[in-house]
């Protein structure tokens, strides 16, 4: 590590905040100043002396940036606006549009209008690409361009956007927003209760134990939690969660660092609300942080099944530290592990390859650990569930047609293009899978599997070490059946595919809540739920 920070240029005021909270400052004291100073003059001179101006600022946070980026992607500087943001989504309120918004390099893309609220009500509709704020050109504004859309409730902004090739510009009113942790919770049948929760703000127990309580007035008997998709936020609101379920005085979660007063253990507060109720967690590869927390403590402690798919693996917490004006630093502080003992981080940022990349944990050096009651889990990234559904995890060329918004692209086209009345008969044709195929062409979609890099690799070598001609044919017959895979990846993921469009499109009709009300009677990873949790005997098996 502290090779890394050698490289990198130190910035003073930074350094100075984070280092004289640690240990490694007083062990260490002469080479951090030393490495100060040598940025104060560096900066100085460069400042001075450069033959074009220079952006003081400009130079400092790009100095910033490179210094973190060969840390982890969790260790980050934020500046005022940053900070406000980062409250606002802990908080759980939001004073603007009411609209999720996608920053690109020159433009806002609306992903979703929030049914009801002022964008919704404005007209705005999901796939429109934001231009200009007011008078202020987004392609021109240099930081984040979502903040120009922020403002005092009651306040007014002139928004200019970009739909199906025709500019318009309409007039919103910003208002407040409450952003639910718990977006939707219902009954799927006369037993079940199905609640959602897709963030851990400060308002996430409160509302998911709410959400419980509803429910069993409802005649819930039996509990799907879904953690699909859902980032994590705050470490205590993820105990308080798992406390729902378990009782006082359990340890939920360990952190462990090389500063001893990071070095914690938490454990569950108060009386649970329900330690019997059949419980299924639903996870997937983008579950992360928190969500990983409540779902390893209920697996180690064989208090709930979990279903779906390997979650993401980020074992690493962060605590901010306020700097000088108005600004902070996310800091990676520990890991941390589940009750079982599990460090479930999936990529180490400080042994990486020869690329520069994060290595992962190969499958054959996992470590095995035991739940309550004897069963195997291992860490190694992420948790893995314990009834795995093939459809929940993403493929690489889902993961590449993904990435580059083709799924959100073509159902923005298929909304202007097509009718839906009737949420529960809507179904994705063959023609219009087909028709997705046809756009993707059109799109020039292509990607390179891990296996292209490797022989493009092993091609090179093997023209250096003149072996080209001898295995000419061996290589000619690998890259035909690369293609073949290639030209025959859309059809073999055909079913995951029509899920995730289906998903975008319903959206598109009938928000997020009518998404919800799809899933409980045709998300394939609820029916596995509702089958184990109305086989008492499966259930309990599964976590014997």
């Amino acid at each position: 590590m502290k090779k890394l920070l050698h490289k990198k240029i130190l910035i003073p005021t930074l350094a100075i905040v984070v280092f004289f909270s640690t240990t490694a400052f007083k062990n260490d004291f002469f080479e951090i100043a030393k490495q100060i100073e040598i940025f104060t003059t560096l900066f100085k001179e460069l400042n001075m002396n450069y033959v074009d101006e220079t952006n003081p600022g400009d130079l400092m946070d790009t100095a910033i940036k490179s210094m973190l980026d060969d840390l982890d992607p969790y260790t980050r500087f934020f500046n005022e606006q940053d900070v406000e943001s980062a409250r606002i989504n802990n908080a759980g309120d939001y004073t603007g549009i009411g609209a999720k918004v996608l920053t690109l390099e020159d433009k806002l893309v609306i992903v979703e209008p929030y049914k009801n609220y002022a964008a919704d009500k404005a007209g705005l509709k999901a796939g429109d690409e934001i231009i200009k704020v007011d008078n202020v050109v987004v392609s021109d504004f240099k930081e984040d361009a979502a903040n120009l859309l922020q403002g005092a409730a009651g306040t007014e902004v002139n928004v200019t956007y970009k739909r199906q090739g025709k500019t318009n510009t309409v007039k919103i009113v910003r208002e407040s927003l409450e952003i639910k942790a718990v977006p939707h919770y219902s009954m799927i049948n006369e037993k079940t209760g199905y609640i959602v929760l897709r963030k851990f703000n400060e308002k996430a127990s409160v509302e998911t134990l709410g959400a419980l309580r509803a429910l069993k007035n409802q005649g819930a008997t039996q509990l799907v939690l879904d953690l699909r998709g859902n980032p994590g936020g705050l470490l205590n609101e993820a105990v308080n969660v798992t406390n729902i379920f378990v009782p006082k005085n359990q340890l939920v979660v360990t952190t462990k660092s090389k500063v001893k007063k990071y070095n914690k253990t938490y454990y569950t507060k108060r009386d649970a609300i329900d330690t019997e109720i059949p419980l299924v967690v639903l996870i997937d590869g983008q579950s992360a942080s928190a969500s990983e927390i409540v779902s390893g403590a209920l697996q180690d402690m064989d208090r709930a099944v979990v279903v779906g798919a390997r979650s993401f693996g980020k074992g690493l917490v962060q605590r901010p530290k306020s700097l000088t004006y108005g600004t902070q630093m996310k800091i990676t502080i520990s890991r941390y592990y589940t009750p079982s003992g599990r460090c479930i981080q999936a990529l180490d940022y400080w042994n990486r390859d020869e690329n520069g990349k994060a290595t992962r944990v190969k499958k054959e050096n996992f470590n095995a650990f035991k739940t309550r009651n004897g069963r195997d889990v291992f860490d190694g990234g992420g948790v893995q569930p314990d009834v795995e559904i093939k459809l929940s995890k993403q493929t690489p060329i889902t993961k590449a047609i993904l990435n580059e918004n083709l799924v959100f692209n073509f159902a923005t086209q298929y909304y202007y293009e097509n009718k839906v009345e009737d949420l529960n008969s809507f179904k994705l044709s063959d023609s219009d899978f087909n028709a997705f195929k046809s756009y993707l062409k059109t799109t020039g979609f292509n990607f390179e599997t891990k296996t292209e890099k490797a022989l493009d690799d092993a091609i090179l070598i093997a023209k250096e070490e003149e072996l080209s001609g001898a295995i000419k044919s061996e290589i000619n017959n690998l890259t035909n059946a690369l293609q073949t895979y290639k030209s025959n990846a859309i059809n073999v993921n055909k079913v995951q595919l029509k899920s995730l469009l289906t998903d975008e499109i319903i959206k598109r009709f009938f928000y997020s809540e009518g998404l919800y009300d799809y899933y409980t009677a045709n998300n394939t990873e609820i029916k596995k739920a509702l089958e184990i949790l109305n086989n008492p005997k499966q259930y309990a098996s599964i976590l014997r």
